[in-house]
């Protein structure tokens, strides 16, 4: 049998990844983040064209769902992407597209099989 709780973990955490990318702004945010090594809250600001308190914001909530990580150095926060979790969410998604497209096969199949015993006398 298998194990609920990772499964029911898995679920969760994709649902709230989700949420987090829902937001345009977010997934601008993450994007930037992502073609860099790290980039500081202001680098983003400006290429986003967003305030920093606006980035900061956006920031905390990819950080808790844990798309990517903040460190401070001085004065600045660098953040980069958490590749663990990205790949994570990346194979929660082609799971749900390889059982929908199961699903939509089965349904043809069982759709053709009818139509032929319909044709056969």
């Amino acid at each position: 049998m298998m194990p609920v709780q990772p499964v029911v973990n898995s679920v969760i955490i994709s649902l709230k990844v989700s949420k987090a990318l829902a937001d345009e702004t977010r997934l601008r945010i993450l994007q930037s983040i992502a073609t860099t090594c790290h980039i500081n809250c202001s680098a983003i600001a400006a290429t986003r064209g967003v305030t920093p308190a606006t980035v900061s914001h956006h920031l905390k909530i990819l950080s808790e769902v844990g798309v990517i990580a903040c460190r401070r150095e001085g004065q600045f926060i660098y953040c980069e992407g958490v590749s663990e979790t990205i790949a994570d969410y990346t194979r929660a998604l082609m799971k749900i597209a390889h059982r929908r497209k199961a699903k939509c096969r089965a349904s043809v199949s069982v759709r053709i099989a009818g139509a032929i015993r319909r044709i056969k006398p």
